[in-house]
């Protein structure tokens, strides 16, 4: 069965960092397309980074900059660094595998990220 399962979440002050992580114990990790998306109350789920399986990169423009997504192929995990947080990124995170050519995705169950001060 697979497991997506995140970790890292918490409460931090306007101005910190957080590391979120994200364990999916898929086959074939490499050729999965990871992604970290955000709930906030009363909103859609956005997503937030994703790191294709060929290494590219891509970010929603409200955190350009200040959040780093990276993959780890050799231990199946996929992080978010996340940099001079703001309280509007307060969200509950997901991580998200899938894997288009083979109609897979997968979802983590969250983890709740609060900037307060």
């Amino acid at each position: 069965q697979v497991q997506v399962v995140e970790s890292g979440g918490g409460l931090v002050q306007p101005g910190g960092s957080l590391r979120l992580s994200c364990a999916a114990s898929v086959s074939m990790f490499s050729l999965y397309d990871m992604a970290w998306y955000r709930q906030a109350p009363g909103k859609q789920r956005e997503l937030v980074a994703a790191v294709s399986a060929g290494g590219r990169t891509n970010y929603a423009d409200a955190v350009k900059g200040r959040f780093t997504i990276s993959r780890d192929s050799a231990k199946n995990t996929v992080n978010l660094q996340m940099n001079s947080l703001k309280p509007e990124d307060t969200a509950v995170y997901y991580c998200n595998a899938q894997r288009i050519a083979m109609g897979r995705t997968y979802w983590g169950q969250g983890t709740q990220v609060t900037v307060s001060s």
